[in-house]
C-alpha cells in the first residue's frame, strides 16, 4: 500500500495539511531552544491576544508576568510548542486577574488603641536583612540600563510605557530588560537561599 501525504479525518475526507495552519515567519522551534528566542519571536502576538483581551495598559505587564512564569517552569526545556504553552500560561494569569478583581478585600483604617504593632523577632529581621543584602549585590551585578530599567518598574513603581518615554527606548528593549533583570535576580537568589 502506497503512503500518502494527504492526511484522512476517521469518515474518509482528506484532511488540510499541517502547514495551513502555522504563520510562514514563525521559526520552526527546537527542543532546546532558550527563553530568549522564544520571547524574541513571540512577544509581539502575546501582547496584541492579551491586548485584545485587557486592553494596551495592562498587556505588557501580564505578558511580562507570562514569560517570568515560563522562565521558571520546568517545562521550558522541553516545549514542542512554545506559543501554546505561553498563551496556556496567558488564559490562566487572566482567569486569575478576573477572581482578584471579583475578590476584593476591604481594609479599614487602623485603630492605635486597640490594633498596636508588633515588632518582628530578632530572626526574621536578620533574614530580611541578609535577603536584602543579596538583592542589593544581585543588582549590582546587572548592566547599568537592566537595573535603571528595573529599580524605575519595581521600585519607582512606573509602568512600562512611563519608562519607554523617559529613557526614549522601546518598548520591547523595556521588556526585555525587565526579563533579563528578573531572570537573573531569580537565579541569584535561590542560590543564596
Amino acid at each position: 500500500m502506497l503512503k500518502t501525504n494527504v492526511r484522512e479525518s476517521r469518515t474518509g475526507e482528506a484532511l488540510p495539511q499541517p502547514s495551513k495552519y502555522y504563520r510562514s515567519d514563525r521559526p520552526d522551534y527546537t527542543a532546546r531552544q532558550t527563553l530568549e528566542t522564544i520571547f524574541r519571536h513571540e512577544r509581539e502576538g502575546l501582547i496584541r491576544f492579551l491586548r485584545s483581551r485587557v486592553g494596551s495598559e495592562l498587556a505588557s505587564d501580564i505578558a511580562q508576568e507570562v514569560f517570568l512564569r515560563a522562565a521558571t517552569s520546568p517545562q521550558l526545556s522541553s516545549l514542542v510548542n512554545p506559543r501554546g504553552f505561553l498563551l496556556c500560561i496567558a488564559r490562566n494569569l487572566l482567569i486569575d486577574t478576573a477572581r482578584r478583581k471579583q475578590c476584593r478585600v476591604v481594609t479599614l483604617p487602623m485603630d492605635e488603641a486597640r490594633d498596636t504593632h508588633c515588632d518582628a523577632q530578632q530572626e526574621h529581621e536578620l533574614e530580611a536583612g541578609d535577603l536584602i543584602l543579596c538583592l542589593e549585590r544581585a543588582l549590582t551585578q546587572l548592566p547599568e540600563r537592566t537595573r535603571t530599567i528595573f529599580i524605575m518598574n519595581r521600585f519607582d513603581d512606573m509602568a512600562y510605557r512611563d519608562i519607554r518615554n523617559a529613557l526614549d527606548i522601546s518598548m520591547g528593549a523595556v521588556e526585555y530588560h525587565m526579563m533579563k533583570a528578573l531572570s537573573h535576580l531569580r537565579s541569584s537568589l535561590c542560590e543564596t537561599v
